[in-house]
């Protein structure tokens, strides 16, 4: 039924109600406002997410009581609510969410989303971001829709019924865009040697930010490069316009980008808009590891807040403090292990806090998160080198990670493989 405002669409949220809401670049925000205002009326209501793009509007503390959100992946919208114990962050692989749904083990009374206006068939499109919103859509009680004529129709998975929705209005406004972050010596200096990694041929999973970036604008004289991942930013535009991503060589979905969320400018989003060599793909599907490694040489390239001297890798937390989630890295650096010629790397600076903090320790942070254990890990990559773990004993991770670390940092880290670790590196 259409309806002329978000919390008039709202009105059938109920006390109680464990709401999922679309999340990145798609967020329904305009929801979310109207939400705020419902929520206030009800009572113990539950919004589960990935990362959301304005939804600090939530963390106001007069919704006690009323509304807790409850994060998958912490973002910037709810990182203080989560660590001031003002929301619940639930540690758990991307792949994993829609199949809590569609089990049944996580029940949801309502699922908001926003997308495209429908087409002449009565279809609408989740646009940039499918994620695990279709195995939502497929067992909440009731959906209610935000129609934005702003956002891109995008093939695969995205469809939905303008009939499957309970409440829906329409309201013209701006997606989130997220410009492409600025380089410096240390990020291009990563994204070089992450790129002499990458082969001819390899299908590649990235992430979005500086290292990405870097390491796509250096392969501008490969061939035949492919895109497999969960997500993808406008690094990837000028290699698909010289024809080096063209997905020529993937033994899955030959000839297409296949991904399940988007963020970018508006460029990335009129390349993806009406685009059928671009594919929108449920996340149970995309990150699946049996999926993944059906391609050769799947390449996936991640980040990390920090790695311990045997090559334990954190990328959800600093210490006890959460500053993102597991997400889909251990998905695709099993799936790149497990593909013909795959390899997995993790690339970060060597250093934090200025370069007062090396981000290689010989022991985490106490409280840490091991996102990636140290027998799934295989490059490492900082501005100083390349540490290649696979199959290499203890001693000879820690000599292979203190020689990519700061060099001021180099004689402690190798004391401190003695005194922690027993390890006599020389």
């Amino acid at each position: 039924m259409k309806v002329n405002s978000a919390a008039e669409a709202l009105s059938i949220i109920n006390d109680g109600d464990v709401i999922w809401c679309q999340s990145m670049a798609a967020t329904p925000y305009k929801l979310l406002e109207g939400l705020k205002e419902v929520a206030k009326q009800r009572k113990d209501l539950t919004l589960l997410q990935l990362h959301t793009e304005y939804s600090e509007i939530l963390c106001d503390p007069e919704l006690k009581g009323h509304l807790r959100q409850r994060a998958f992946f912490v973002g910037a919208s709810t990182r203080q609510a989560v660590n001031q114990g003002l929301a619940d962050y639930v540690p758990i692989f991307l792949s994993e969410i829609p199949k809590l749904f569609r089990s049944g083990e996580q029940p949801l009374d309502a699922t908001i989303v926003q997308v495209s206006p429908p087409d002449k068939h009565g279809n609408c499109s989740l646009g940039i971001s499918v994620e695990a919103t279709r195995a939502a859509l497929q067992v909440a009680k009731k959906v209610i829709a935000w129609i934005n004529p702003n956002m891109p129709r995008t093939h695969g998975d995205a469809l939905v019924s303008l009939k499957r929705f309970d409440r829906y209005f329409e309201e013209t406004a701006p997606i989130p865009l997220h410009q492409q972050p600025p380089q410096n010596p240390v990020t291009q200096k990563i994204g070089e040697r992450v790129a002499g990694l990458i082969d001819d041929g390899d299908c590649l999973q990235m992430g979005i930010g500086a290292i990405p970036d870097a390491t796509l604008a250096c392969l501008h004289h490969h061939k035949d490069l492919g895109i497999h991942t969960e997500m993808f930013s406008d690094g990837v535009l000028p290699l698909v316009e010289r024809g080096v991503i063209n997905n020529s060589r993937k033994r899955k979905h030959r000839g297409r980008i296949v991904t399940t969320f988007a963020m970018g400018t508006q460029a990335l989003y009129d390349f993806v808009d009406d685009n059928q060599e671009v594919f929108f793909l449920d996340v149970e599907y995309t990150n699946d590891t049996s999926v993944i490694r059906q391609n050769k040489q799947v390449m996936s390239i991640n980040s990390a807040l920090q790695v311990d001297l045997s090559g334990q890798v954190c990328a959800d937390s600093i210490g006890t403090k959460i500053y993102s989630g597991v997400g889909g890295q251990m998905d695709f650096v099993r799936g790149a292990s497990l593909s013909e010629g795959g390899r997995s790397v993790i690339a970060l600076p060597s250093t934090a806090c200025g370069g007062t903090v090396s981000r290689i320790s010989s022991l985490l942070a106490p409280g840490a998160g091991v996102v990636t254990t140290r027998a799934h890990v295989h490059y490492i990559v900082t501005e100083h080198g390349v540490a290649n773990l696979r199959a290499k004993s203890m001693s000879e991770r820690a000599r292979e990670l203190i020689h990519i670390a700061d060099p001021k940092f180099r004689e402690e880290l190798a004391k401190a493989a003695y005194d922690d670790w027993g390890l006599n590196i020389t």
